[in-house]
């Protein structure tokens, strides 16, 4: 290889370094981290440790059902959401739909979705509907629309394009054009996005319910405005011990669908 070449990668990749080195220090002084604050707070992160410990073992019954509810509110959340992004995610696929008057405003709906936190979508719908799961699940559900949109429209965009290629040679019309020549190559991808998901949706719907939106998270909010940090650390261990499970379960289905 010529060694000019070699020597202008060499150059690039050391001032990419020295422009994120910069970043980063630029970043933590314009935020006020430094180091000897981090020191100093140490020795009180210990002691709140300290007070977590041990964990209240018999506050485990009294949190099952709460914690079904995530669940549920996780499931419902991702189901729905999921759902509403396959059209959009089809409207948003160039290869698909061959007109940017049609995927780029179906984009920029998904870039406004995916722009609202969902603790914000969690408030908005704590404040129409009151307290409880419901908020929690429009909140998932929007939450799991523009994950599941986003994700499916770029392995759309992905898939072999010689079966397309091919019905539209014979006159399939775009509905079969879809359905016999799209889905099929996608469907694997689509339910791995949609696993991927619903493992996000169980730690999101943990944390709604800090405003109020169900589940578990209500519990959280409660053992902690009561400094009950032994209570709030068996929450965290029954979480863990949800979220391994599903991990690995939903793991070893994406990897048979891929």
């Amino acid at each position: 290889m010529n060694p000019s070449i070699n020597n202008a990668k060499r150059y690039k990749t050391i001032f990419s370094l020295l422009l994120l080195t910069a970043l980063v220090i630029w970043s933590g002084f314009e935020t006020g981290f430094s180091l000897e604050s981090l020191a100093l707070g140490a020795p009180e992160m210990m002691n709140l440790v300290k007070e977590m410990l041990p964990p209240d073992w018999s506050y485990f019954k009294e949190i099952i059902a709460p914690m079904l509810d995530t669940i549920r509110m996780a499931v419902l959340g991702t189901t729905f959401g999921s759902l509403l992004a396959l059209p959009v995610a089809l409207l948003s696929a160039n290869n698909v739909f061959r007109s940017r008057w049609v995927n780029m405003p179906v984009r920029f709906l998904l870039n406004i979705v995916r722009t609202i936190p969902d603790l914000l979508l969690a408030s908005i719908f704590v404040a129409v509907f009151g307290i409880g799961a419901l908020p929690g699940i429009f909140a998932l559900t929007v939450l799991s629309f523009g994950i599941v949109a986003k994700l499916f429209y770029e392995a759309l965009e992905n898939i072999d394009n010689g079966p397309l290629e091919a019905m539209t040679a014979v006159g399939a019309n775009k509905s079969k054009w879809i359905a016999f020549g799209v889905l099929p190559q996608a469907l694997a991808p689509y339910l791995s996005f949609v696993l991927f998901t619903f493992e996000i949706n169980i730690r999101a719907a943990a944390v709604l319910g800090l405003v109020g939106a169900g589940g578990i998270g209500l519990f959280y909010d409660k053992t902690l405005g009561y400094f009950e940090y032994p209570k709030v650390t068996a929450i965290i261990l029954f979480t863990l011990l949800i979220v391994i499970i599903i991990d690995y379960t939903s793991s070893k289905v994406r990897k048979k669908l891929l």
